[in-house]
């Protein structure tokens, strides 16, 4: 029974805490892992707790793999979460596209029952347009 030494390495802020709940006799220092060495931290906490090596190896392994499993449900939470946004994103630009479809095809209905219209409002719309921006030119 081996201790992924990566795993509670990086979850060791985490897992220290449960440690000196269950053997309240070990220092900070007694709870540093050397150069990654994990053999040495279990050495040191069977030598101040008299605890055999499997039984420190086994809290251990169940404290990482709670550990592991919380994120892999919290990894699934969001990927479920980022699904649904993703849907409900999907759905809304649906919904806008197909109104901005309906409305050009009834501003295209329109300009093409009533031609004359069009082209004078669109005449209009340019000469107004025109004289606002030399009036803003020539007030500079």
């Amino acid at each position: 029974m081996a201790i992924n030494a990566q795993v509670l390495q990086g979850e060791w802020n985490q897992i220290r805490g449960r440690v000196k709940e269950k053997w309240g006799q070990l220092s900070d220092d007694d709870l540093q892992i050397q150069g990654g060495n994990v053999d040495q931290l279990i050495g040191r906490i069977q030598q101040k707790t008299g605890e055999g090596r499997e039984a420190i190896e086994r809290f251990l392994m169940d404290l990482t793999s709670r550990g592991s499993s919380a994120i892999s449900q919290a990894a699934e939470s969001m990927s479920g979460y980022a699904h649904m946004a993703g849907d409900r994103l999907r759905e809304h630009y649906s919904q806008l596209a197909d109104q901005a479809r309906e409305r050009y095809d009834r501003a295209e209905d329109m300009v093409r029952s009533n031609p004359t219209q069009s082209v004078a409002a669109a005449f209009g719309i340019g000469l107004v347009a025109g004289l606002i921006v030399g009036l803003a030119l020539r007030s500079r």
